[in-house]
């Protein structure tokens, strides 16, 4: 079963989140928050491994509340939940160690599915998202980044270069699989040595690492 926490101030929102995810076999809803100020005790009391979480929350937001989780043992993966594509605020969620979002009116199977990718360790974003969040941070102090983010890529060995820059184009596990000629397994493998060595949190800031330093 893959235990889930919702954070939301809409508590019609988190019934309408329940009532989804409860249909489904193997996900269990172990506990509800309204605001971000109370995340840190949810997750010390129903240890979920998935959080499908609210941007915008009344006393702390939901970037803050992620970020708060980056120094817990065993932190939950992060869904935030946004209204738009896009939402400028998911960016800085993402920053903070998100694992990916949705939009709120995502279809109920689609919502499944999106814990049941991050649960297993991938992050929800499309190609195209991920090209979207990788061009939002190609702005500033660009000569800077490229230089730090080239001289962490040269810890890799060949073959876990080859599994960052596909990430960087956002294909999944079993599209690196396919074009590597291995296993998920291995993919799977080669990207815990990766995020070991390059101290990343997920697939997404790996991505942006690598955009940095092309």
């Amino acid at each position: 079963m893959i235990r889930v926490g919702l954070v939301d101030d809409d508590a019609l929102v988190r019934a309408g989140l329940r009532g989804i995810l409860s249909s489904a076999d193997d996900v269990e809803v172990v506990g509800e928050a309204s605001d971000g100020a109370e995340v840190t005790d949810l997750v010390a009391r129903t240890r979920p491994e998935v959080l499908v979480m609210d941007i915008r929350m009344p006393q702390v937001d939901g970037i803050e509340a992620t970020r708060r989780l980056a120094g817990m043992a065993d932190a939950p993966r992060v869904l935030v939940l946004t209204t738009f594509h896009l939402d400028k605020h998911v960016f800085a969620a993402i920053e903070a160690g998100a694992s990916g979002f949705l939009l709120k009116d995502t279809p109920p199977r689609e919502l499944i599915d999106a814990v049941r990718i991050v649960a297993a360790g991938d992050a929800m974003l499309s190609p195209a998202h991920t090209r979207a969040l990788i061009e939002r941070f190609a702005d500033n102090g660009r000569e800077v980044r490229r230089e730090a983010a080239q001289a962490l890529l040269a810890q890799l060995s060949v073959r876990e270069r080859e599994v960052a820059f596909a990430v960087g184009e956002g294909l999944s596990n079993a599209e690196i699989g396919a074009r590597l000629f291995c296993s998920e397994a291995t993919v799977k493998t080669h990207l815990t040595h990766v995020f070991a060595k390059l101290g990343e949190a997920n697939r997404v800031r790996l991505a942006l690492l690598v955009r940095d330093a092309e």
